[in-house]
């Protein structure tokens, strides 16, 4: 990963793109991807998707999600202090005593997560952090002085924590859910360009939003793009953490590979080519189950338009949905490698039908 990349990176990681307001990530990513593809397409919602060989009638599909949970304004007591609302799968426990940005029409107004001095409580009937009780405090004492400052229900709301490499191999940062997605599909593009590779189909690089209100982007791209392969990437959990149960959740942990998935929606022959390309370039990889659904953008690539091959490879990574989501930079490399090669095994026309 060079210098270049890694600036993108922490770049593309440090700017806010909340679900529903992704257009300053995706500006910056699409700035990135432009010299790897032919064309772009952009949807009336925000997603952003690099095309290679737009001209043929074989298309295949990688794919990660742009945007990052959020909240929202949702109330303003006379006293000036702000409720929220979820905006994704926010998790009000990590909330108190954290830093927020509130997104206003007349720019950010910085806020905290206040949060009762552990002195005032009653331990007896101690209160962990919930919805009804988490408030932020912007430093108003009214609800006239926090309208001044341009804070109205309906703000979008999000953590400033910025990115951070922690013991040499480990990237830090929130939003890695999922935005690190979108980093390695472009630098499969770029690693496509610059080792001069000529791929007999077209290539949809694409960076769905609204993947975590329940894969709205990806419904809709899908049906823009028609693809007849989908290969997605998304994050899944170390469960090697405290606190995680491996019988429940299966045993995945970072830097031991990409993950590969097995579910419903993952075609069976797609997932194979995936495993036989790893095995082939001795990618280490593990694998997970999933009992119904994926809850990724694969799902919603597989049941569109009467059926498309689709395939999940997921990045393992610890703390999601907090400030500090960790993952491994091999693990980041090796999700590319996978990505890259198993392209260069797809044919113009290739059937990954259930019967062959």
């Amino acid at each position: 990963m060079d210098k270049n990349s890694m600036a993108f990176l922490e770049n593309y990681l440090n700017n806010a793109s909340p679900t529903g307001y992704e257009s300053k990530g995706q500006k910056i990513w699409m700035e990135y991807l432009k010299p790897y593809v032919d064309d772009f397409i952009t949807d009336i919602y925000g997603t952003a998707v690099g095309v290679i060989n737009p001209e043929s009638d074989y298309k295949v599909v990688i794919e990660g999600h742009a945007d990052e949970i959020s909240w929202y304004v949702n109330y303003i007591t006379d006293d000036g202090l702000i409720y929220v609302i979820r905006n994704g799968g926010s998790d009000h426990q990590i909330a108190a005593s954290k830093r927020v940005n509130i997104h206003t029409k007349n720019g950010i107004v910085q806020g905290v997560f206040g949060w009762p001095a552990i002195h005032t409580r009653d331990r007896a009937k101690e209160q962990s952090p919930q919805l009804d009780n988490i408030c932020i405090d912007v430093g108003c004492s009214t609800k006239e002085d926090v309208e001044k400052l341009g804070v109205h229900v309906g703000c979008v709301i999000t953590y400033p924590d910025e990115f951070f490499v922690l013991n040499e191999n480990k990237f830090v940062c929130r939003a890695l859910d999922n935005r690190i997605g979108g980093f390695m599909i472009a630098e499969v593009a770029k690693k496509l360009k610059e080792n001069n590779i000529e791929l007999p189909f077209g290539l949809y690089i694409t960076n769905s939003v609204q993947e975590e209100i329940g894969l709205r982007g990806a419904e809709m791209i899908t049906q823009t793009i028609k693809p007849n392969v989908a290969i997605v990437t998304d994050v899944c959990h170390d469960t090697t953490t405290p606190m995680i149960n491996k019988k429940k959740e299966g045993h995945t942990k970072i830097g031991a590979g990409p993950v590969i998935s097995y579910a419903p929606a993952v075609q069976n022959n797609l997932r194979e080519l995936l495993i036989a390309t790893a095995e082939k370039h001795d990618i280490a990889f593990q694998r997970l189950a999933s009992s119904r659904i994926t809850g990724t953008d694969t799902d919603a690539f597989a049941y569109s338009n009467g059926g498309v091959a689709s395939a999940l490879i997921s990045l393992p990574l610890r703390y999601m949905h907090t400030t500090v989501e960790m993952v491994h930079q091999d693990d980041v490399n090796g999700v590319i490698d996978l990505i890259y090669n198993t392209l260069l095994e797809i044919k113009h026309g290739q059937s990954f039908s259930y019967f062959d």
